[in-house]
């Protein structure tokens, strides 16, 4: 044999040799580190996607809510519209009411203003009417006939009470 060959061969020898202990290395620590990573990356991944799909529910709930939200202010404004008609027509109601409640009052009062007018004036009317006739008849009956009347008068009292 040849001592190239020999050389050859124990190259050759070593490369697989060398081919052997690096895959054996590759196995034993290389690989498993690689799995490692790759699996904490996988796993960082899903976190990810996983936070990521939480807040894209986040998003789709809280635009929900919104929506509900101007919903229910739409109805608060709608409801809070109605009552403000419904007060308002109310008060009107009511001041109507209360005004011709005072235009009532205010006639009565007039009525019995008139009647109460009416009255004074009659008492007046007729007091001066008695003021003028008292003074016409004390100027019309003499002391002769003022004396004929009271014996007629006497007379009528002595004849009543038979």
């Amino acid at each position: 044999m040849n001592y190239n060959a020999i050389s050859v061969a124990s190259q050759g020898l070593s490369a697989l040799l060398f081919m052997g202990v690096l895959i054996f290395l590759w196995f034993k620590f290389a690989q498993p580190a690689v799995a490692a990573a790759q699996e904490a990356q996988n796993r960082e991944i899903e976190e990810n996607e996983r936070h990521r799909d939480e807040s894209r529910a986040a998003i789709a709930r809280l635009r929900q809510e919104m929506m509900d939200a101007r919903g229910d202010a739409q109805a608060i404004a709608e409801r809070v519209a109605i009552q403000a008609e419904r007060e308002r027509v109310q008060a009107l109601a009511e001041a109507r009411e209360s005004g011709e409640r005072a235009l009532n009052n205010a006639r009565g009062e007039l009525d019995l203003a008139r009647a109460n007018a009416a009255v004074q004036l009659r008492d007046e009317m007729l007091e001066r009417a008695l003021v003028l006739a008292r003074s016409d008849a004390a100027a019309r009956v003499t002391p002769a006939l003022h004396a004929g009347l009271v014996d007629a008068f006497i007379g009528t009292l002595g004849t009543s009470r038979n």
